[in-house]
């Protein structure tokens, strides 16, 4: 255990680093460096370093390189994207848009001011979005040299950081929806991520589902597997691997019919687990040799702690499954485990805490009303734990085991994508914006 050992702490270390590049920053922890602030007021400018409006309509989250960020949207040709935000139940995708531009945007992290904008392609989706969705979800990714932007059906493509395209890969159409209906196309989600040289890509859709690594030098595929699964919308994560003996890494997905962990060097799949909610969403995460992977849709809602020894296929009294929760799991969010801790949140704003090491319930509250959805995930920064819903408004929590509310903020505009942390600054995408919340000196 010794390896993992020390990959725990480096990913720890890194995680306190002031990059924050993939979705949820390294590891997708959702753990930032630096104390960011207790309150603010977007509508008021209290502790609002500085807001810059970001043109079309995206639901990508913001990454952080040095002094650059770098975030996506799609924006139209002509007129406005609608947005339905809130807890409903539509199925149908938004009909009649018309072309798109798929933008990349490049920011100085200090001022706002975007250095550059680029269109990584433009044109009429080639895939409809749900009414909550968008036509840029997925959150890019970079090492600090490449930027890997994904807007799905219309391609994977590779910049420089000052907005040179590197290379570009075609996947071809990427329907992903409702398997029921598979009419209901809702828009891609999940993101790239890169590890040691390779770009991970998860691909579950209604046809031809796979997991893939590419070259990040030259977006040459170096391996596919082949995913037996309805459309999922989570991101891959690469965690540690020690079955048998081994000191390895695995790429880990979420899924419904096919949960699993895959080698990173050849794809082969290493261990899977059935059930789930069906429209698995949350990107699985790790701490302290656990790792945890919740999903909430249909007729089950688990969370699942899964040691990092699994091999073969897993059940729920597998020697490999830690502990199960059966009907405590996230439609949503992405799970936060922070100091032996999981913070679990649902759509409608129930959160749940457990104790990492056994699945102890130490606390259940409900943030608001249960009238706004929570679509964004939680993320954590010194002593402030940060849960923000649809609306905007964000609870700021002391992390721990007994549920302590320190403080509520507006920035007034609708909140969908996750806050990315730097150096004690929050940057949170809006509908209109991308806002740097931090103490003003």
């Amino acid at each position: 255990m010794k390896h993992l050992t020390l990959f725990a702490v480096a990913a720890l270390a890194f995680a306190a680093d002031s990059n924050w590049p993939q979705f949820r920053g390294a590891g997708a922890s959702g753990i930032g460096n630096g104390a960011a602030p207790l309150q603010w007021d977007g509508e008021k400018g209290e502790n609002i370093l500085w807001k810059t409006e970001i043109p079309g309509l995206g639901h990508s989250s913001p990454v952080i390189w040095g002094d650059r960020i770098f975030v996506t949207s799609a924006v139209p040709a002509s007129g406005e994207a609608s947005l339905k935000v809130g807890l409903y139940g539509n199925i149908q995708p938004v009909e009649g848009e018309g072309p798109q531009a798929f933008m990349v945007y490049c920011l100085d992290r200090k001022s706002g001011k975007i250095l550059w904008q680029r269109a990584a392609v433009s044109g009429q989706p080639k895939i409809k979005r749900h009414p909550k969705s968008t036509h840029a979800n997925p959150t890019p990714a970079t090492d600090g040299k490449t930027l890997v932007v994904s807007f799905g059906s219309e391609g994977l493509f590779a910049l420089d950081l000052d907005g040179k395209q590197l290379w570009k890969k075609d996947f071809g159409i990427l329907d992903s929806g409702f398997y029921m209906v598979p009419a209901a196309q809702w828009g891609f989600a999940s993101s790239p991520v890169i590890h040691g040289g390779k770009v991970i890509v998860q691909a579950d859709v209604q046809k031809d589902s796979f997991l893939a690594a590419l070259d990040l030098a030259t977006g040459k595929e170096l391996w596919r597997t082949s995913r037996s699964d309805v459309p999922t919308f989570g991101t891959p994560a690469v965690l540690p691997y020690t079955a048998g003996g081994a000191h390895a890494m695995q790429v880990v997905v979420n899924g419904w019919k096919q949960i699993a962990g895959y080698d990173l060097a050849t794809g082969k799949e290493l261990w899977k687990l059935k059930g789930g909610g069906d429209i698995p969403v949350p990107t699985p995460v790790f701490l302290d040799g656990l790792i945890v992977i919740t999903s909430a849709h249909g007729s089950e809602r688990p969370i699942y702690a899964i040691r990092t020894d699994a091999a073969g296929e897993l059940s729920a009294d597998s020697k490999s499954m830690a502990w199960t929760q059966a009907r405590a799991g996230n439609y949503m969010q992405t799970p936060l485990l922070h100091e032996g801790l999981g913070y679990f949140c649902f759509d409608n704003g129930v959160l749940t805490v457990y104790q990492l090491s056994s699945g102890e319930k130490l606390y259940q509250q409900r943030l608001g009303t249960g009238t706004s959805g929570f679509s964004s995930s939680a993320v954590v920064a010194g002593d402030h734990l940060y849960v923000t819903n649809e609306e905007g408004h964000t609870y700021v929590l002391a992390p721990g085991r007994e549920y302590k509310l320190l403080a509520q903020n507006e920035l007034g505009e609708t909140v969908m994508a996750t806050p990315a942390i730097s150096d004690g600054v929050l940057y949170i995408r809006t509908r209109l914006h991308l806002f740097a919340v931090g103490a003003k000196k």
